[in-house]
């Protein structure tokens, strides 16, 4: 009994140091203006001890060249709105949130994800659950609050535990975040990232938001059967049967016509994506390259308008149908209010953009892309078991900075190019960091849609804690990234490309 009061004190401990921790950080857009400042001052310490590095790519020997002297000056006040405006993944994230965010706003998503769980049949529900948690992201955070309960409700409807339906939900939505059969505003806002980093090293490479599709495609169907196995075999046989106080579970009335609304969004999309098909093997075709494929193309460089359109498509049709759009300045107001929830993003991109410029201009990056890999090849680290070692990195990061667009902008100046110079595609280092930061999501006090999913389970179990929760959110945590780990090492040893043309090596 002492053994385990004293195991449960030390985990209570080590949580509530992450919490202390991780609070104590400041806020993204303080950490990212402190950062570039650290930058500037780090740059001329730098340049006053003569650095330079070999760029590998030209073969030109560069000077770091100091933020803090009159020609650093003046690249600081002349380059600050065009690192902004020109920061490639402001346009591709905005302009793909411009068609999803018209789907949310009109009720699709919701609609969509609600029904999709109500159906199910009782045999699915489990994997049903996992499934839609997984394909959620395509809303963004919206899945980690909009799941959670619905499988609460339809696991007690059923009389199953409905603690089991809603941590089922939570850790499908938050630790499956990254996968998806559709590419959704993660891809475009990773890949935009991925290119402004890689391009320290090298102008001509850019990263597309399709580079890693094949292996989010795998990675819903692997996770939805693994995410299904640990709810049906560990999680719900801990919880045991549900002897809690009956619940009142309330459905909100759906909109009038929102099944044939539904109906005829999937048509639409249907037509839309025929017509694609169509023109893509049309003889001739402008959406293939001279030689008649697709890898490379104009149809994957154009792939966030083409998913752009699709989205404002069956957006449009879902919302005329449901009554939502009347006139044409409804889709003007819905697509205004999705950058509205776009606005923290917008400036946080700001002192994003401001820190890699500044990294990148100083020759910094370069210069620790390039002494770094010589470090790990002298030390002979650069295999495969580096890969992982930057998988469990990152997946502890994800303890203290959740925002994963926040922690790539982070990572990606310094590891990309590292890992370009040991041979390393950038599109491979970004699959490693996405199920690193995905996996620990739900399980990092910091998350704040844990609270959230923490007062829907007190709904039926009152006594339940941020240490319940953790609990039994972890066994999910642990599968899910052995998982993707043993997932990136098939796709690794088997040459499976990781999106279209994409190998791990450059």
């Amino acid at each position: 009994m002492e053994n385990t009061k004293n195991k449960k004190g030390i985990a209570q401990k080590f949580l509530n140091g992450i919490e202390i921790a991780g609070n104590k950080l400041p806020d993204p857009f303080i950490l990212f203006a402190a950062l570039a400042i650290l930058v500037i001052i780090v740059s001329a310490i730098f340049n006053m001890f003569g650095a330079t590095v070999i760029h590998p790519g030209t073969g030109e020997e560069l000077q770091v060249k100091s933020l803090a002297s009159g020609e650093g000056l003046q690249f600081i006040l002349t380059s600050m709105l065009d690192n902004f405006t020109g920061f490639a993944p402001l346009g591709l994230v905005l302009s793909m949130m411009l068609g999803i965010g018209l789907a949310e706003k009109v009720g699709m998503l919701d609609y969509a994800i609600k029904k999709t769980i109500l159906k199910s049949p009782p045999a699915l529900i489990t994997y049903t659950v996992i499934f839609v948690g997984i394909m959620g992201n395509i809303a963004s955070d919206a899945a980690m609050v909009l799941v959670p309960p619905l499988a609460a409700m339809v696991f007690y409807k059923v009389g199953r535990n409905p603690i089991a339906g809603l941590v089922a939900g939570y850790a499908a939505a938050g630790a499956g975040f990254t996968a998806n059969l559709l590419i959704a505003g993660t891809d475009a806002l990773l890949a935009g990232i991925s290119t402004e980093a890689a391009q320290i090293v090298n102008e001509d490479i850019v990263v597309t938001p399709v580079d890693n599709w094949y292996f989010n495609i795998v990675s819903v169907f692997v996770l939805t059967v693994v995410g299904g196995l640990v709810t049906n075999k560990f999680i719900e046989p801990r919880l045991g049967e549900y002897k809690g106080e009956e619940v009142e579970e309330a459905v909100a009335e759906d909109p009038l016509k929102a099944g044939k609304a539904l109906r005829n969004a999937v048509i639409a999309g249907g037509v839309y994506w025929a017509i694609i098909l169509v023109t893509i093997f049309l003889p001739d075709s402008p959406l293939r390259n001279k030689e008649g494929g697709i890898i490379p193309s104009p149809f994957l460089d154009g792939i966030v308008p083409i998913i752009l359109f699709f989205f404002i498509t069956i957006g449009v049709t879902y919302g005329i149908t449901v009554g939502n759009i009347k006139t044409s300045k409804d889709v003007g107001k819905f697509m205004a209010e999705s950058m509205k929830d776009m606005s923290s993003y917008i400036v946080l991109i700001f002192a994003i953009a401001q820190f890699i410029a500044y990294f990148s201009w100083s020759n910094i990056a370069t210069w620790v892309a390039v002494n770094g890999a010589e470090v790990l090849k002298d030390i002979e680290f650069t295999g495969i078991g580096l890969i992982i070692g930057y998988i469990i990195f990152t997946a502890l990061l994800n303890f203290l900075i959740t925002s994963g667009s926040a922690k790539w902008a982070l990572e990606a100046p310094v590891f990309v190019p590292m890992f370009m110079q040991l041979g390393y595609h950038p599109a491979f280092t970004q699959v490693a960091y996405r199920v690193a930061d995905s996996s620990t999501n739900i399980v990092t006090p910091l998350m704040p849609y844990m609270v959230i999913a923490l007062s829907f389970m007190q709904k039926y179990d009152k006594k339940a804690g941020i240490g319940t929760f953790i609990s039994l959110m972890l066994p999910y945590s642990v599968c899910f990234l052995l998982t993707w780990i043993v997932l990136i090492l098939i796709f690794f040893f088997l040459g499976i490309p990781f999106g279209p043309g994409i190998d791990p090596f450059l």
